[in-house]
C-alpha cells in the first residue's frame, strides 16, 4: 500500500529547486504556478537568500510548487497508484492536490492567499515556534502547557514543537523538560495557535468558495490522522469538508503523530515524501517500523521512487481530472483574487 506525503515549512532551502528546473516543462510548468502564487516562483527556488525564502508569504507556495512538481515528475503510473496522502501543515495542500481535490494551479493560488494571511497574523504580535525534542511525551506537554505555550505540532518520535510568545519560549528554553533539547525554529509566527485566528478567518472566506473536487484517494487530516469522513456518492469524502478543514487547521495542532498511526493502521507499507524532502521520512523511520521509503530531494531520487511504487501500490489508477486551459477543474468557476 503506497503513501506519498508532503513537507512542511522549513523543509526549503536555498537553491533547493535549481536541479528540477533542468527537466523539460519544469520550468514553464514553475512560470504558470509563480502566476498562479503571484511571487516569482522559479527566482525564490533558484537565486532567493534563506531569510528571504523563509518569509511565509515566499517559503508556502514555494513548498507547495516543489512537491506538485516532484509529483508530477513521478509520473502517470505513480500518480494512479497513491493509496492514501497526506501533508504536514502546508504541506496538506500539496496532498490536496495528490488526492485530486486540488489541480495544481489551483493549490498554489489558494496557499499563497494562506501564506499572505499567516504573515500579516504573524506581524501582528511577536511570537515564534521551538521544538522539544526527546523526554517523556507526558511530561513535554505539562511543561509546554506550564509555560503558557502551544503544541502546535505533535510529530511522534519523540518531537513536539511548542509555540507561543517569545519570552515563554525562551523561558522554556532556559529550563527544559528533562531530557530534552529545546530548538529554537526560524518562522515568523507561533502557526498553528490562537496566534493566527485572524488568519483562520481570511483565508476561511477565500477557501470556501474556492474550486475543488472530492477526494479521489484517502486523504488523511492534520486534525485529528483520519480520513475525511465518505458519503455516499464520494467515499473519500467531501470537498467542502476538506476546504473548511484546510482553513480550521490554521489554528489547530497538526498532530503528525496520528497521521503516521493511521497509515500503520490501514496497512501502508511503502511511503514516499515529496520535495524538499527529507523530515517527514526522519519521523517515518523512527515512528513506521517496516514501511519502506523513499524521500524525493531531487531528481536523482526520482528513479527509486518510482521503484518503491511498483512494489507497494494496491490502487487502480483513477480518471484523470479535466482541466481548464488555465488549470483549474472544468466547469468550476474562477474565484478572484484577494
Amino acid at each position: 500500500m503506497l503513501a506519498i506525503v508532503c513537507p512542511g515549512q522549513g523543509s526549503q532551502t536555498p537553491g533547493f529547486l535549481a536541479p528540477w528546473l533542468e527537466l523539460p516543462g519544469v520550468e514553464d510548468r514553475v512560470r504558470v504556478l509563480s502566476d498562479a502564487a503571484g511571487t516569482d516562483l522559479v527566482a525564490h527556488g533558484t537565486t532567493s537568500d534563506a531569510d528571504t525564502i523563509r518569509d511565509t508569504a515566499v517559503a508556502q507556495p514555494l513548498i507547495v510548487a516543489a512537491s506538485l512538481v516532484a509529483f508530477r515528475a513521478l509520473g502517470d503510473d505513480v500518480a494512479g497508484g497513491v493509496d492514501v496522502t497526506a501533508g504536514h501543515s502546508v504541506g496538506e495542500l500539496a496532498a490536496a492536490a495528490v488526492a485530486g481535490v486540488l489541480d495544481d494551479a489551483g493549490a498554489v493560488g489558494l496557499v499563497a492567499h494562506r501564506a499572505r494571511a499567516m504573515a500579516r497574523a504573524a506581524a501582528l504580535t511577536p511570537s515564534g515556534m521551538s521544538a522539544v525534542v526527546g523526554g517523556d511525551p507526558d511530561e513535554v506537554l505539562a511543561r509546554i502547557a506550564a509555560a503558557g505555550l502551544h503544541p502546535a505540532n505533535v510529530n511522534g518520535g519523540g518531537q513536539v514543537v511548542a509555540a507561543g510568545d517569545l519570552d515563554a519560549l525562551a523561558a522554556l528554553a532556559a529550563e527544559p523538560p528533562a531530557r530534552a533539547r529545546v530548538i529554537p525554529l526560524q518562522v515568523a509566527g507561533a502557526f498553528h495557535t490562537p496566534f493566527m485566528q485572524t488568519a483562520a478567518d481570511a483565508f476561511a472566506d477565500v477557501a470556501r468558495t474556492w474550486p475543488a473536487q472530492d477526494p479521489r484517494v484517502a486523504f488523511l487530516s492534520d486534525a485529528d490522522g483520519e480520513p475525511y469522513a465518505p458519503a455516499d456518492d464520494a467515499p473519500h469524502g467531501r470537498a467542502a469538508d476538506v476546504l473548511a478543514r484546510l482553513a480550521a487547521q490554521v489554528v489547530a495542532p497538526v498532530r503528525w503523530d496520528l497521521v503516521q498511526a493511521t497509515l500503520l493502521r490501514l496497512g501502508v507499507t511503502g511511503l514516499v515524501e515529496l520535495a524538499p524532502a527529507g523530515v517527514l521520512t526522519g519521523l517515518a523511520r523512527r515512528s513506521l517500523p517496516g514501511v519502506e521509503t523513499v524521500a524525493v530531494k531531487s531528481p536523482a531520487d526520482l528513479d527509486a521512487a518510482r521503484e518503491l511504487a511498483a512494489r507497494h501500490t494496491s490502487h487502480a489508477a483513477p480518471t484523470p481530472a479535466r482541466t481548464s486551459s488555465d488549470g483549474r477543474p472544468a466547469g468550476t468557476a474562477q474565484e478572484a483574487p484577494e
